[in-house]
């Protein structure tokens, strides 16, 4: 969040850009490994490029200036080159009922209108029939988000590029935000390349983007917080990693309750970790990720870790019935360990209940994959999900 300062605003956990009158303020992570902005603006770009199931090409980010562009306007850059492209095979069209007098039949006779309204002039005809129209809801969306785009953008080769896109829409309707019909939007396969601009356009028309006015002027803040973010990327590339296996991955799920009230029988304290990984419904691994710094073993034999988190974690363990559970940080080069798993702890007196401690780099977010897929296939370990799978004594886990 943003914190309100006697004369300055302090950014906490939160990432992004805030844009007023003549001044932009771009808000970056610390990310270990990644010392200048243009880095940082890449590893940012992709790991919202994963949550927000947006595909950023090699082709599209090789073009962007990563250096002298802010967040807001590669993000603007890279929605252009992916609009031009999808146009290039077509705008969405579909059949619109229309109704009008016409001097000859066209469709279907509205034979009410036509015995009543009508009734004194024989020479129209009130017609009732369907047109092929690109007046419909998507091709109003992607507009109103192009209208959009062009009043915050301030690089000129991206107005440019807004201003040609507008052209290509000047016969749909302009519709204002809260008048979209979001509910009218189909996508099947003859239409779903629009998919990912469509997301984008609720971003900026519905999500994180939050617009501001003042006198004439609209200022725009895209916010999103680290936390949720790092939780969200970490648990879609595990969702990618197992597609095609037998294990299925809930994010922030799947709810289940600490306590049941013996009177009642009411279920109370909600519990909902941030990643679980199952198999046929049985949970074999509860992920927790953590944005925050975790410290070396001689600084701090407990590394920094919560003792609340500890709590939680074998709360988590003990409601999901699942014996590995693991906490996941962001990997930094004072620890002396290299990214993976930093340490294993046992519960006392439960041998074979385990909470990994374990850090994931993110310097290179394309590799973070590969890194994430070691930390959990790394075979011969606790917390070897495919040793697991080929065990059944223990519901799929190999023993410690």
């Amino acid at each position: 969040m943003l914190v309100d300062g006697s004369s300055r605003l302090r950014a906490q956990q939160v990432v992004g850009i805030l844009v007023a009158k003549g001044v932009t303020l771009e808000i970056l992570p610390k990310i270990e490994g990644t010392a200048e902005d243009q880095a940082i603006r890449r590893s940012l770009i992709h790991m919202l490029s994963v949550v927000l199931d947006l595909d950023i090409s090699a082709g599209s980010a090789a073009n962007v200036d990563w250096q002298k562009e802010n967040l807001l306007e590669i993000l603007i850059r890279l929605f252009c080159d992916k609009l031009f492209a999808t146009l290039r095979q077509g705008m969405p069209r579909r059949y619109v009922g229309h109704e009008d007098d016409l001097p000859e039949l066209r469709g279907r006779l509205d034979v009410l209108r036509q015995f009543t309204v009508l009734a004194a002039s024989p020479q129209r005809l009130a017609c009732r029939f369907d047109e092929l129209s690109r007046d419909i809801a998507l091709n109003q969306i992607i507009k109103a988000t192009i209208i959009r785009l062009l009043a915050i953008s301030t690089n000129a080769e991206n107005q440019r590029r807004l201003i040609e896109l507008a052209f290509a829409y000047e016969d749909v309707a302009t519709m204002p935000a809260r008048s979209l019909r979001w509910d009218s939007v189909y996508l099947d396969r003859t239409n779903a390349r629009w998919s990912e601009l469509l997301r984008f356009a609720r971003l900026v028309l519905q999500g994180r983007f939050q617009s501001t006015t003042t006198g004439g002027f609209e200022g725009i803040s895209l916010l999103f917080e680290m936390n949720k973010l790092f939780e969200e990327f970490i648990g879609r590339m595990l969702k990618s990693l197992l597609r095609d296996t037998d294990l299925s991955v809930h994010l922030q799920g799947p709810l289940r309750h600490a306590l049941i009230d013996r009177q009642t029988g009411a279920r109370r304290f909600a519990t909902r970790p941030d990643i679980v990984v199952s198999r046929a419904g049985k949970p074999i691994l509860v992920v927790d990720t953590k944005w925050k710094r975790l410290r070396g073993a001689i600084e701090d034999p407990k590394r920094g870790v919560g003792q609340a988190d500890i709590y939680q974690m074998m709360a988590y363990g003990h409601v999901y019935d699942c014996n590995r559970l693991m906490l996941l940080y962001p990997h930094h080069h004072e620890l002396a360990e290299r990214e993976g798993m930093a340490a294993i702890l046992q519960i006392a007196n439960k041998p074979d209940e385990l909470i990994g401690i374990a850090t994931i780099g993110l310097a290179d977010p394309k590799k973070a994959r590969s890194s994430l897929r070691a930390l959990l296939f790394d075979t011969g370990t606790p917390f070897d999900l495919a040793a697991a799978q080929l065990s059944s004594a223990q519901a799929g886990f190999a023993s410690a």
